[in-house]
């Protein structure tokens, strides 16, 4: 039967509906051999439809590249949801609204911080590690979500490189390292004298165990060869209070400038390498005392994982731009903060040594930090 088919054409099409293997099928029919047609037939078909599915597949990707092209062209068409791990009113609060309004005026379009605040950052750091990869929700965030947790929680629910694109460490900051005003040290060698004459008599308070404070103090015990206790608190500030009615002696706080400048704790050194911009003459405890001493806190800009690198560095310009700015500048340094602007890779590279850092800490805290 095919035999037959072949041979006559049995096909009243015209020669502009004959399909491609006609002509080829032609040259076979003086002398058919059924096995050979079928055999060649089928592979003229086989290789007809791979060239069709080839055509579709370059002109799918030419489809997707010129996509890509005109959404980094036009990025950001829409306001962008900047997720703030924490509650609202503390540090990462007040200086990401500084931020996020510059850098809107920047791209184009707002950026409408919104805080998902629990688990000590773990929820909004999570909600972003699941969020779309299209630059519309972003993560800024301190190396609480990036490093501590890292090194504290024993099943976190994301990994704080592979889950997410990074973007930018904005800037550091330090604890500021603060006494009540009756321990009989005016700085910070003399403090440590008094530590050493007066062993397991000084408290320390903390915002909880594995919290940034803890580590600070911890450092410093083993740095100073000092023995202090911790006390660790359902938050920084009833830390605070407790230090200011005596309880406990000593607190490593970011937020602590207003008790100072009220007079109700004394300042004696901050834990960041680099100076506090709001106490240019205050050494740092590595500069005064410890050399090698350095616990810094950042805030760093983050996006979920896939983030397209166009996009990515769009945004990291952007942020570039927002702290060149003068008044940005003074704002953001008046709450304790040195600006960097890093690139994506050197935020990477913190988080890993820093993760590492904190880890050999950990490994020296009695009890442990999980």
């Amino acid at each position: 039967m095919l035999r037959s088919t072949i041979a006559s054409g049995d096909s009243p099409a015209t020669d502009r509906e004959k399909p491609p293997w006609h002509s080829l099928l032609q040259c076979v029919k003086v002398r058919p051999n059924p096995p050979i047609v079928i055999l060649l037939t089928m592979s003229i078909i086989n290789q007809h439809y791979k060239i069709k599915a080839l055509v579709r597949c370059v002109t799918a990707t030419f489809a997707f590249c010129l996509c890509t092209l005109a959404r980094a062209d036009n990025y950001p068409t829409r306001p962008i949801q900047l997720i703030l791990p924490y509650a609202a009113g503390g540090f990462s609060d007040q200086a990401s609204r500084v931020l996020a309004e510059s850098i809107g005026k920047t791209l184009g379009q707002p950026l409408i911080l919104e805080s998902k605040a629990g688990g000590g950052g773990r929820i909004g750091a999570e909600f972003i590690s699941h969020a779309q990869p299209d630059g519309y929700s972003l993560l800024m965030t301190t190396n609480g979500t990036h490093t501590y947790m890292a090194v504290t929680e024993k099943n976190l629910s994301y990994d704080p490189i592979k889950d997410f694109t990074p973007i930018s460490l904005i800037g550091t900051y330090g604890l500021l390292m603060v006494i009540n005003p009756s321990i009989p040290a005016k700085n910070l060698t003399e403090f440590i004298d008094y530590a050493k004459k007066n062993p397991g008599k000084l408290n320390y308070a903390t915002s909880g165990v594995g919290s940034g404070l803890h580590f600070a103090g911890e450092l410093f015990k083993s740095m100073a060869g000092v023995n202090m206790i911790h006390i660790p608190y359902k938050g920084s500030g009833p830390g605070m209070q407790d230090v200011i009615a005596g309880t406990c002696q000593v607190i490593y706080d970011g937020g602590a400038k207003p008790f100072i400048d009220a007079g109700k704790v004394r300042l004696i050194g901050t834990t960041s390498a680099k100076r506090d911009p709001r106490y240019p003459q205050l050494p740092t405890i590595g500069e005064a005392a410890l050399p090698g001493y350095d616990l810094t806190y950042w805030l760093g800009m983050l996006g979920p994982k896939g983030l397209p690198k166009d996009i990515q560095m769009k945004l990291n310009q952007a942020i570039k731009v927002a702290i060149s700015d003068k008044d940005v500048q003074l704002k953001l340094n008046n709450m304790g903060l040195n600006l960097i602007g890093s690139t994506p890779d050197e935020l990477v590279a913190d988080i890993k040594s820093e993760t590492e850092k904190l880890r050999a800490i950990a490994a020296t805290i009695p009890g442990g930090v999980q």
